[in-house]
């Protein structure tokens, strides 16, 4: 019962009780914790949950770190269920007494700084740190100031935008029309989205801007000066939606399907193609206005010599670390993303050289992206999720979708049907080749102890 006291200590408690001069000690639950300090332990490992979860982090994970930092802290029977919008936290106090926290996540952000942080309390509580440290660090950690200004963080938005233009073969002039496209759309979006505006109808409203300004740059194209050169609408615009298609969760969606939580999984994928579905709105009723009013845009464009994969990499790599720095990402995690980037680059690049297929070539990317992030960035101290998740974003199809909905919008409903089908088996390909590579690093990183197996190997087996 007081396996964690001294004998001499309670010696002392106990003439001290039968004194009259000191209250009867609370109850000491299987732990040694008494009930109080129990419910101190879960309070706080409920709100880091809740905070890991609203960062980003996959449900496995979730699971896993705070099933580590509740052995820690002296819980030992403890059990954590995440829907996606709310954790649950249960566990045996005092005389087995069930004992359960419950928070409900209510904003959802993209601060990359805030999460790796947040893997680090996690693992400093699983070796031991006490339930009111936790909750100061936690605390401080959530008051912080991010790492930049938002201006910065929309800047990493545009830098993605234009490194993308020259991934796709656009010339100079093509990735500074995707910039100031994109710049465009940053203040569009971040003004609705500060007035309340709900995701779905910003991501419309992105891609209806998108499209417009790739009419406006049609109609505009013959007056403009000769040394400017050719601006394809479909290259500006399908950089543009690339911006838009990287802040979904299709990389969390697919690792907890994998994984076995099925609920949040099922919330995050609905969510994905709900925000892709505006998207797909947003480009067709551009699209349909334009063709009503005269305006037709074609698919055809002519780059000239397409890029030595040394500049395709180096684009890559851009696109990475500026999606990391709109992300608040650190310095050694936007090194990282980088390094990522021009990895997924370079072996699409690669096998696409080699006669593979977009979703097979860009499986292939994400999957030794997802090894490598996953095995080795912990090193230094960065979530490999960070990592892979920016490492993948030069590979989204965001010209396949335009693509896509052009020929729909178009009335080549066969040929439309397939290339998004095709753009979305890409997308699948990334997040599903991410998830892989993560599960395959698992025997090169020392940190991943037995909780963390326990839990990865019961999420698989409750698949079969």
């Amino acid at each position: 019962m007081f396996s964690r006291a001294t004998p001499a200590r309670w010696r002392t408690r106990l003439a001290e009780i039968v004194a009259g001069e000191a209250p009867a000690p609370e109850p000491v639950g299987e732990g040694g914790l008494t009930q109080t300090e129990a419910l101190e332990a879960l309070e706080a490992l409920a709100r880091m949950a809740e905070a890991l979860l609203s960062a980003g982090a996959s449900a496995a994970d979730v699971t896993a770190l705070t099933l580590r930092a509740a052995a820690g802290a002296g819980l030992l029977h403890t059990q954590v269920d995440i829907n996606y919008t709310a954790v649950l936290v249960s566990t045996a106090g005092a005389d087995r007494l069930p004992l359960t926290s419950v928070r409900v996540v209510k904003v959802r952000t993209s601060d990359y700084t805030r999460l790796a942080g947040l893997y680090d309390l996690a693992h400093a509580a699983g070796d031991g740190l006490p339930p009111a440290e936790i909750d100061t660090r936690l605390r401080r950690l959530l008051s912080q100031r991010r790492p930049y200004r938002p201006w910065i963080s929309a800047a990493g938005g545009v830098g993605l935008a234009a490194s993308v233009a020259v991934t796709l073969g656009g010339t100079l002039a093509v990735a500074v029309a995707a910039a100031l496209v994109t710049c465009l759309l940053q203040v569009v979006l971040s003004s609705l989205n500060r007035r309340g505006l709900p995701a779905f109808f910003q991501q419309v409203a992105g891609a209806a801007i998108a499209t417009a300004c790739a009419l406006a740059l049609l109609v505009t194209g013959p007056h403009l000066p000769p040394w400017i050169g050719d601006l394809p609408p479909s290259l500006v615009v399908g950089s543009g939606i690339v911006a838009l298609l990287a802040g979904l969760s299709l990389v969390g969606s697919a690792e907890d399907a994998i994984s076995g939580f099925y609920v949040t999984a099922g919330a995050r994928a609905f969510e994905t193609v709900l925000l892709t579905t505006g998207l797909v709105l947003g480009i067709a009723g551009v699209l349909d206005l334009g063709q009503r009013a005269g305006i037709t845009l074609s698919l055809s464009f002519s780059p000239g010599q397409p890029y030595p994969l040394p500049v395709q990499v180096l684009a890559g790599a851009v696109a990475a670390s500026t999606w990391a720095v709109s992300g608040y990402a650190g310095s050694r995690a936007v090194l990282l993303a980088g390094l990522a980037g021009a990895t997924a680059t370079a072996t699409a690049g690669v096998c696409t050289q080699l006669g593979l297929g977009p979703a097979a070539s860009a499986g292939a990317a994400a999957l030794l992206v997802g090894f490598l992030a996953e095995g080795t960035a912990w090193r230094w101290r960065v979530p490999g999720l960070v990592v892979s998740v920016c490492g993948i974003v030069p590979l989204l199809p965001g010209l396949a979708i335009y693509r896509a909905i052009f020929s729909l919008v178009g009335g080549g409903t066969s040929a439309g049907l397939a290339q998004l089908v095709t753009a979305f088996g890409t997308a699948l390909a990334l997040a599903a080749g991410v998830t892989l590579g993560e599960f395959c690093s698992q025997p090169l990183r020392r940190e991943f102890d037995r909780i963390e197996q326990r839990v990865r190997r019961r999420s698989l087996n409750r698949q079969f």
